[in-house]
């Protein structure tokens, strides 16, 4: 027998074509996929769309496909309709496509750069029963601390400036992931009740301190604040890890400069 279909082509040829064909359909289909969120992509500020280049590029967006949410959260297609973009609270710091962008007004309020953030659902992130996920301790009366690791309540928060931030009043854990999400303070300039994520902080059992080195003890007033006491949405969620984020590179004016 023979695995010979002509004189020039026999199945381990023919076995490799459909494998380069499958491929090349593979890198498309992925390409194509891969724009169902944040597509089709919008024009640099004050920039025109250069000639022969377009927004979306090739391969084209894929079809609308429908997406079942659990929990009775409805329908949602993707690609979809995106809400008209607000206004951007940044301007080009240079006449050419690419340039950094520079905040207007403040710049940990301005939504750009390390603070930019989507603007997700608003509603909490959700167990596989249906509860809340990230809840505080005072809710999840299940979780405690350890009696080998220090208890954060009470700790007084500083900022980089070693400035008091305020001070922390409970935990919130992860139900799903049992693990420690944000601590909740309560702000030493005007009371009110904001997160900090965990990555954020650096413990000193001694000192009792929670140092949070993202921003100075004055911007933790600007913190954005919950809707709901118990409860944070992924939209809030977003808000508030962004607004650390943009400590990183605009809590100092030395941050934001040159490093030579």
């Amino acid at each position: 027998m023979t695995a010979a279909v002509t004189d020039y082509i026999d199945v381990g040829s023919l076995a490799i074509w459909a494998f380069w064909f499958f491929f090349a359909w593979l890198i498309y289909h992925l390409r194509s996929e891969d724009k169902r969120e944040g597509y089709p992509l919008e024009p640099y500020p004050n920039e025109r769309p250069r000639r022969g280049v377009k927004i979306v590029g090739f391969p084209e967006l894929a079809k609308p496909k429908a997406f079942v949410l659990p929990h009775n959260g409805g329908v949602v297609y993707a690609p979809r309709e995106e809400a008209p973009a607000g206004k951007l609270n940044a301007t080009p710091s240079a006449p050419f496509p690419g340039a950094p962008l520079d905040p207007i007004g403040d710049p940990m309020l301005a939504g750009v750069g390390p603070g930019a953030s989507p603007d997700r659902e608003k509603t909490p992130d959700l167990t596989f029963d249906g509860d809340p996920k990230i809840v505080p301790m005072r809710v999840a009366k299940e979780f405690s601390i350890d009696e080998k690791d220090p208890d954060p309540r009470g700790m007084t928060v500083v900022g980089l400036d070693d400035e008091v931030g305020g001070t922390i009043t409970d935990v919130w854990v992860d139900r799903a992931e049992p693990q420690i999400r944000y601590f909740e303070l309560k702000v030493a300039k005007g009371g009110k009740q904001v997160l900090v994520p965990i990555p954020f902080c650096r413990i000193d059992k001694k000192a009792r301190t929670v140092k949070v080195a993202a921003i100075r003890g004055e911007h933790f007033a600007n913190v954005p604040s919950l809707s709901r006491p118990d409860q944070v949405t992924l939209y809030e969620e977003d808000k508030i890890s962004a607004y650390y984020g943009a400590g990183k590179l605009y809590a100092t004016a030395e941050r934001a400069g040159p490093l030579l």
